[in-house]
């Protein structure tokens, strides 16, 4: 503000020195309100010039770039509630796999406790159940014997029987030849040769380890079929690793 002033002072004493040097003819011509008119006008720019100083600039405003969010995707539903994926090899072992001496499988039948729980596959290949006796499991899928055990429930004792058969242990595989640690070992789902070599401890430093076999379990001729690390091994299998001549 006190510069303001100053600039209009400065002004006014700029207005009277011109009016000093006008020789006397002209300044008896020249009228006060000529000379406030000069004033008022030389006001008049510098506040307008003020004004164009001060004025405030509006940012603008820049436009903001929406994150997207992440949505975690949801497992599968089932009526029974939420359930992992099975992988095709596990799948493969479960539907296909017959059961033989040494499996333990979990039996269920609603409606009757005394009935349900643990049973073990004994060398015959059969299970021991109350009431029914003696049932026949070897060589059967899970399914086939689900089928068997309701057939048998319902001649007599009980009507439209629901049974459920889950394998709790298979029985162990073997590993023989050119292994660290030959033995038998518990069988896991979706195993592997390559799985069970180094279950088995790995490799010797004379294994060939191009050239293995495997014996099939359930194969009642247990012949030797050709092998690789990714053949799928099944519970009862007997694999073999080769050695190398040179």
């Amino acid at each position: 503000m006190w510069g303001f002033f100053c600039e209009i002072l400065f002004i006014c004493r700029q207005s009277c020195a011109i009016v000093a040097t006008i020789d006397s003819t002209q300044r008896r011509k020249m009228t006060l309100s000529n000379l406030m008119r000069g004033s008022l006008a030389a006001l008049m720019m510098i506040t307008l010039a003020a004004c164009g100083s001060t004025k405030k600039q509006t940012p603008v405003a820049q436009p903001q770039m929406q994150q997207q969010q992440y949505v975690q995707p949801q497992p599968q539903m089932t009526p029974q509630g939420y359930y992992p994926q099975q992988t095709q090899v596990q799948a493969q072992t479960t539907d296909l796999y017959r059961l033989g001496s040494g499996d333990e499988i979990r039996l269920t039948v609603f409606g009757e406790e005394s009935m349900t729980g643990n049973y073990k596959v004994d060398g015959a290949g059969m299970i021991s159940l109350p009431l029914v006796g003696n049932v026949q499991a070897g060589n059967l899928t899970v399914a086939e014997l689900q089928m068997r055990i309701a057939q048998h429930l319902s001649q007599g004792f009980l009507l439209n029987p629901r049974v459920s058969v889950q394998v709790m242990n298979y029985r162990p595989f073997f590993i023989l030849g050119e292994v660290n640690r030959p033995n038998q070992y518990p069988y896991v789902e979706g195993m592997k040769v390559i799985n069970a070599v180094a279950v088995a401890g790995g490799y010797t430093y004379r294994a060939n380890e191009r050239s293995m076999t495997i014996v099939r379990g359930n194969d009642p001729t247990r012949s030797k079929q050709p092998a690789d690390p990714t053949t799928i091994v099944m519970p009862g299998d007997t694999i073999e690793i080769q050695e190398r001549f040179f």
